[in-house]
């Protein structure tokens, strides 16, 4: 008997969820190999076109000693070292830059550009990743269900009238939309002005880091010819905070808002329902409203 409700359940359930998983996963990687894979094929042939006119220009170096020196450019830049300007770079690793790595790993969004080069180093960081991700994982679902909690216990929605009822509707509307203009639309014209990106780099930045992708491509801070304010990376954190306690509000939030919508619009429609006339002597069915 489990072994049929088991079959049944993969039959149902889960065989059609893995199957529309990995059609989307085969889907997403025929567009990104469409893409994608031409521009870095021309990349690739650029910088190979460039090491050789470089080859050209300064006849005293040889292939092997460009090589070496490229690779010390990678080793640098693994450890978290920028190759373009010089020694007098901010430092990846004062208080400003720490707390924002620091965030990047209890958010578990990882950029990549910057990691621990010491043994102690990367064994705190292991025990620090141990506790602050449960930590934060904990912060925000308590943070939803709290919100969630909070709104169950106010009175109920649809026993208030028409007016409250509207009134609670458009005031959860322009939360949800100030929140959005806050998170997702002022920072990325703030952090285009200061890296001199374009709008669209900085909210997919904005995008790429709240979801917690962190691909590392575009990272706050880094360029070593802009002269940036000392707490310019660590408001950056904060505002990555910021963000995912509010996606954690917003989520429950938008499913609500759609609800309530809804109501109101069965509303209404059963009020006109209950004003239209009689057909063929009988009344009109009215729309009965769905409660929460």
């Amino acid at each position: 008997m489990p072994r049929t409700r088991l079959c049944s359940c993969w039959g149902g359930q889960v065989l059609p969820l893995l199957l529309a998983y990995v059609c989307y996963l085969l889907l997403g990687a025929t567009i990104f190999q469409l893409l994608e894979k031409q521009a870095e094929a021309q990349s690739r042939d650029q910088f190979q076109f460039e090491k050789l006119r470089f080859l050209e220009n300064y006849t005293c170096l040889d292939q092997q000693a460009v090589e070496q020196f490229v690779q010390v450019i990678m080793e640098a830049w693994v450890k978290g070292v920028n190759p373009k300007g010089n020694s007098t770079n901010p430092s990846n690793w004062d208080f400003g830059s720490s707390f924002f790595f620091a965030g990047t790993v209890v958010t578990t969004i990882g950029y990549g550009n910057l990691a621990p080069s010491t043994e102690a180093g990367q064994v705190f960081c292991v025990f620090y990743a141990l506790v602050g991700i449960p930590l934060n994982v904990v912060f925000l679902n308590h943070l939803g269900t709290g919100l969630h909690a909070h709104l169950t216990t106010l009175e109920r929605w649809e026993d208030q009238p028409r007016r409250s009822q509207l009134l609670q509707t458009l005031g959860l509307a322009l939360f949800l939309a100030l929140g959005t203009l806050l998170i997702l639309i002022l920072p990325p014209m703030v952090f285009s002005h200061v890296e001199g990106w374009s709008f669209s780099e900085g909210f997919y930045f904005a995008f790429i880091t709240l979801s917690t992708i962190g691909f590392g491509d575009y990272v706050v801070g880094t360029d070593p010819s802009k002269h940036y304010i000392s707490v310019y990376r660590s408001l950056a954190a904060i505002w990555i905070l910021l963000g995912l306690a509010w996606l954690a509000l917003a989520f429950p939030l938008g499913p609500l808002l759609l609800h309530r919508c809804s109501q109101l619009w069965l509303l209404s429609r059963g009020l006109k329902d209950r004003g239209a006339p009689e057909t063929n002597g009988l009344p009109r069915p009215q729309k009965i409203p769905i409660s929460a």
